[in-house]
């Protein structure tokens, strides 16, 4: 038996106006899911425990079978393990943005974040300010190492791993002041680095460079999820499955490496809708034929669009991911002579209204080569929850997936 598991983070909305009151899987022409759900097993799913974060860190892990409530630590350090970071126990990962604020305000707490992500700052962009502001700020402590896009890590030894730091994707268009990590708190060393970097970063060749060609500039750090050092149970041994993981960002390679998974790269993978779709479906090919059981591939598009509020795009991404992935894995899947299971889902809600996540259960659905189900004829969110089957703890679906 062979599993794919797709991911179009962020996937799951409510009904936007200027879609006639869709949502964007609602509007989306998607005949591969749509076909698919029509003969699967359909609910919905509660991901995220409730009183924690829904964070994509926490909706994957449970997705991949491990209870977050038992196995969650922060995303920082999940991406510190995919970027080849060997920490120690005295260190504490954060993960470090690059985002925007605005510039006119005289003071650093009035400023506003207008971007968590700089315009989806370029990773060669970014690696030149990460790279000063680890010659400027690092020191024997504390380290700053370049990740993907806008999405960064600072290592700082014997620091503060249960701080509570505000996520800037929460407080987009508003002060940052009434956001920022608290001295009364335990917080003046985490303020006074990302007041720091405000400084170095805003006259940076690098914004002024993006600011002439109309980009927005990356001219702050904004810390945030710290965590130590994760540790996952292998997924092989736990499932008897020889799995792989197929991601852009660090935070998806960094949970399946950590679960002993291979993690697959794909040239031209971006964490955005304008990302390398064939090259994951054909990177999930490969892994099938050479051997792989379960391929477990996570598309970011959705999720970046419903944080810019780009409802188009995150039509266009839903459309995309069905079309140049989820079709010819499929059509890969039923030529090949072996039964197959697909199960598709977003981790969380991305609403565009919201520009955050929510906690809110997610359509899926499970379709078997062996086994016809009677479906819905759309997959979308109202007509899964339609169904009326409702799975409480994400961290069961393996279960559910892998039965016979």
């Amino acid at each position: 038996m062979k599993y794919f598991i797709l991911i179009p983070d962020g996937m799951a909305d409510t009904p936007i106006a200027e879609l006639g009151d869709l949502t964007p899987m609602q509007k989306a022409d998607k005949p591969t899911m749509d076909m698919l759900a029509s003969r699967s097993l359909v609910g919905t799913v509660s991901n995220v425990p409730d009183g924690m974060v829904p964070e994509s860190d926490t909706a994957n892990m449970a997705i991949l079978s491990f209870d977050p409530k038992i196995y969650s630590k922060g995303r920082s350090p999940l991406e510190a393990v995919s970027m080849g970071i060997q920490m120690q126990p005295d260190e504490t990962a954060y993960r470090c943005n690059v985002v925007t604020l605005t510039e006119e305000q005289d003071t650093y707490e009035d400023r506003i974040i207008i971007d968590h992500s700089a315009d989806e700052i370029s990773t060669a962009e970014a690696d030149e300010l990460i790279k000063t502001l680890e010659k400027e700020l690092g020191n024997d402590m504390r380290k700053f190492y370049t990740g993907v896009s806008y999405r960064h890590c600072l290592i700082w030894k014997n620091s503060d791993d249960k701080y509570n730091f505000m996520r800037p994707h929460d407080i987009l268009g508003k002060r940052i002041g009434d956001y920022l990590p608290r001295v009364e708190d335990g917080g003046a060393e985490f303020l006074e680095l990302m007041k720091k970097s405000y400084d170095i970063l805003k006259d940076h060749p690098v914004n002024v460079a993006r600011k002439a060609r109309g980009l927005k500039p990356a001219n702050s750090a904004w810390l945030w999820s710290p965590g130590k050092k994760p540790q996952l149970p292998s997924f092989k041994q736990k499932w008897g499955l020889d799995a792989a993981v197929i991601s852009a960002v660090d935070l998806i390679k960094g949970i399946g490496l950590c679960a002993e998974m291979k993690s697959i790269d794909v040239e031209g993978a971006t964490g955005n809708v304008h990302t390398n779709y064939d090259g994951k479906a054909n990177a999930a090919i490969d892994a099938f034929k050479n051997g792989t059981e379960l391929v477990y591939v996570h598309v970011e598009g959705p999720d970046e669009c419903g944080h810019r509020a780009e409802t188009d795009n995150k039509v266009k991404s839903i459309e995309l991911i069905d079309k140049k992935i989820l079709a010819p894995v499929y059509e890969y899947l039923k030529n090949s002579g072996e039964p197959f299971k697909i199960m598709v889902l977003p981790d969380h809600p991305t609403p565009v209204c919201k520009r955050t996540h929510t906690i809110d259960p997610v359509p899926f659905f499970i379709y078997s080569s062996e086994k016809d189900e009677k479906g819905c004829s759309t997959f979308d969110e109202s007509s899964a929850a339609a169904m009326g089957y409702y799975v409480a703890n994400g961290y069961t679906l393996m279960d559910i997936l892998t039965q016979k």
